[in-house]
Protein backbone atom coordinates (compact mmCIF):
# COMPACT_ATOMS: atom_id res chain seq x y z
CA UNK A 1 0.00 0.00 0.00
CA UNK A 2 1.31 3.45 -0.90
CA UNK A 3 2.02 6.10 1.70
CA UNK A 4 -0.96 8.13 0.44
CA UNK A 5 -3.28 5.12 0.74
CA UNK A 6 -2.10 4.36 4.28
CA UNK A 7 -2.58 8.00 5.29
CA UNK A 8 -6.10 8.02 3.82
CA UNK A 9 -7.03 4.88 5.77
CA UNK A 10 -5.92 6.61 8.99
CA UNK A 11 -7.98 9.70 8.13
CA UNK A 12 -11.05 7.59 7.37
CA UNK A 13 -10.80 5.62 10.61
CA UNK A 14 -10.12 8.71 12.72
CA UNK A 15 -12.48 11.25 11.13
CA UNK A 16 -15.28 8.86 10.11
CA UNK A 17 -15.38 6.20 12.87
CA UNK A 18 -18.07 4.21 11.05
CA UNK A 19 -15.37 3.12 8.58
CA UNK A 20 -13.57 1.26 11.35
CA UNK A 21 -16.75 -0.59 12.38
CA UNK A 22 -17.42 -1.42 8.72
CA UNK A 23 -13.88 -2.78 8.31
CA UNK A 24 -13.11 -0.44 5.39
CA UNK A 25 -9.54 -0.74 4.14
CA UNK A 26 -7.78 1.26 1.45
CA UNK A 27 -6.47 -1.20 -1.10
CA UNK A 28 -4.74 1.17 -3.48
CA UNK A 29 -4.34 4.68 -4.86
CA UNK A 30 -2.81 4.37 -8.29
CA UNK A 31 -3.16 6.39 -11.51
CA UNK A 32 -5.91 8.47 -9.87
CA UNK A 33 -8.01 5.42 -9.10
CA UNK A 34 -8.99 4.66 -5.51
CA UNK A 35 -9.93 1.13 -4.43
CA UNK A 36 -11.51 0.38 -1.04
CA UNK A 37 -12.14 -3.04 0.47
CA UNK A 38 -15.57 -3.66 2.02
CA UNK A 39 -15.64 -6.95 3.96
CA UNK A 40 -18.86 -8.96 4.13
CA UNK A 41 -18.69 -10.06 7.78
CA UNK A 42 -19.29 -6.68 9.53
CA UNK A 43 -21.71 -5.56 6.81
CA UNK A 44 -23.83 -8.69 6.34
CA UNK A 45 -27.62 -8.51 6.10
CA UNK A 46 -30.41 -11.04 6.69
CA UNK A 47 -29.91 -12.49 3.18
CA UNK A 48 -26.19 -13.17 3.81
CA UNK A 49 -25.22 -10.46 1.30
CA UNK A 50 -23.61 -7.09 1.81
CA UNK A 51 -26.12 -4.66 3.35
CA UNK A 52 -27.33 -1.96 0.93
CA UNK A 53 -26.57 0.81 3.43
CA UNK A 54 -22.98 -0.40 3.74
CA UNK A 55 -22.66 -0.50 -0.04
CA UNK A 56 -23.96 3.08 -0.21
CA UNK A 57 -21.47 4.17 2.47
CA UNK A 58 -18.62 2.40 0.67
CA UNK A 59 -19.51 4.09 -2.60
CA UNK A 60 -19.71 7.53 -0.95
CA UNK A 61 -16.43 6.92 0.88
CA UNK A 62 -14.62 5.96 -2.32
CA UNK A 63 -15.59 9.31 -3.86
CA UNK A 64 -14.81 11.21 -0.65
CA UNK A 65 -11.41 9.52 -0.39
CA UNK A 66 -10.65 10.10 -4.07
CA UNK A 67 -11.34 13.81 -3.69
CA UNK A 68 -9.34 14.00 -0.44
CA UNK A 69 -6.28 12.49 -2.13
CA UNK A 70 -6.56 14.59 -5.31
CA UNK A 71 -6.88 17.80 -3.30
CA UNK A 72 -3.73 16.87 -1.36
CA UNK A 73 -1.90 16.27 -4.65
CA UNK A 74 -3.02 19.72 -5.81
CA UNK A 75 -1.59 21.25 -2.61
CA UNK A 76 -5.00 22.09 -1.17
CA UNK A 77 -5.33 21.43 2.55
CA UNK A 78 -8.13 22.46 4.85
CA UNK A 79 -11.05 22.15 2.44
CA UNK A 80 -14.15 20.47 3.85
CA UNK A 81 -15.51 17.68 1.64
CA UNK A 82 -19.19 16.81 1.90
CA UNK A 83 -21.52 14.68 -0.19
CA UNK A 84 -24.35 16.84 -1.52
CA UNK A 85 -26.29 14.37 -3.63
CA UNK A 86 -26.05 10.73 -4.60
CA UNK A 87 -27.83 8.24 -6.83
CA UNK A 88 -27.23 4.53 -6.48
CA UNK A 89 -28.28 1.41 -8.33
CA UNK A 90 -27.94 -2.16 -7.04
CA UNK A 91 -28.23 -4.42 -10.13
CA UNK A 92 -26.53 -7.44 -8.48
CA UNK A 93 -26.21 -8.77 -4.93
CA UNK A 94 -22.78 -8.77 -3.30
CA UNK A 95 -22.34 -12.22 -1.77
CA UNK A 96 -18.83 -11.77 -0.40
CA UNK A 97 -16.25 -9.08 0.19
CA UNK A 98 -16.43 -6.16 -2.22
CA UNK A 99 -14.24 -3.51 -3.77
CA UNK A 100 -15.45 0.08 -4.20
CA UNK A 101 -13.64 1.78 -7.09
CA UNK A 102 -13.63 5.49 -7.87
CA UNK A 103 -11.99 6.58 -11.12
CA UNK A 104 -10.96 10.09 -12.06
CA UNK A 105 -13.43 12.36 -13.79
CA UNK A 106 -12.37 13.88 -17.10
CA UNK A 107 -9.36 16.17 -16.93
CA UNK A 108 -11.60 18.99 -18.15
CA UNK A 109 -14.03 18.49 -15.25
CA UNK A 110 -11.15 18.33 -12.75
CA UNK A 111 -9.56 21.53 -14.09
CA UNK A 112 -12.92 23.33 -14.01
CA UNK A 113 -13.44 22.18 -10.40
CA UNK A 114 -9.96 23.38 -9.35
CA UNK A 115 -10.37 26.76 -11.04
CA UNK A 116 -13.75 27.30 -9.39
CA UNK A 117 -12.44 26.27 -5.98
CA UNK A 118 -9.40 28.55 -6.21
CA UNK A 119 -11.57 31.48 -7.26
CA UNK A 120 -14.61 31.00 -4.99
CA UNK A 121 -13.30 28.73 -2.19
CA UNK A 122 -16.23 26.42 -2.97
CA UNK A 123 -16.77 24.00 -5.83
CA UNK A 124 -18.76 20.91 -6.84
CA UNK A 125 -17.51 17.76 -8.52
CA UNK A 126 -19.43 14.73 -9.73
CA UNK A 127 -17.68 11.40 -9.19
CA UNK A 128 -18.71 7.90 -10.21
CA UNK A 129 -18.05 4.83 -8.09
CA UNK A 130 -18.66 1.20 -8.88
CA UNK A 131 -18.71 -1.66 -6.42
CA UNK A 132 -17.74 -5.14 -7.55
CA UNK A 133 -17.58 -8.51 -5.84
CA UNK A 134 -13.96 -8.83 -4.72
CA UNK A 135 -12.95 -11.50 -7.24
CA UNK A 136 -14.90 -10.09 -10.17
CA UNK A 137 -14.92 -7.00 -12.31
CA UNK A 138 -18.67 -7.38 -12.76
CA UNK A 139 -20.34 -4.23 -11.46
CA UNK A 140 -22.79 -4.98 -8.62
CA UNK A 141 -23.42 -1.35 -7.64
CA UNK A 142 -23.14 1.94 -9.51
CA UNK A 143 -23.09 5.28 -7.71
CA UNK A 144 -22.92 8.86 -8.89
CA UNK A 145 -22.24 11.45 -6.22
CA UNK A 146 -21.96 15.20 -6.21
CA UNK A 147 -19.34 16.36 -3.73
CA UNK A 148 -18.86 19.90 -2.49
CA UNK A 149 -15.60 21.27 -1.16
CA UNK A 150 -15.63 24.53 0.79
CA UNK A 151 -13.30 26.35 3.16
Amino acid sequence: MSQEAAALEQVLHHDIPLTLAMGVKVLSWQDHQLRLHLPLAPNINHKSTLFGGSLYCGAVLAGWGWLHLRLKEAGIDGGHIVIQDGQISYPLPVRGDAVAICDAPSERDWERFLTTYQRRHRARLTLKTRVCNQNSEEQAVSFTGQYVVHT
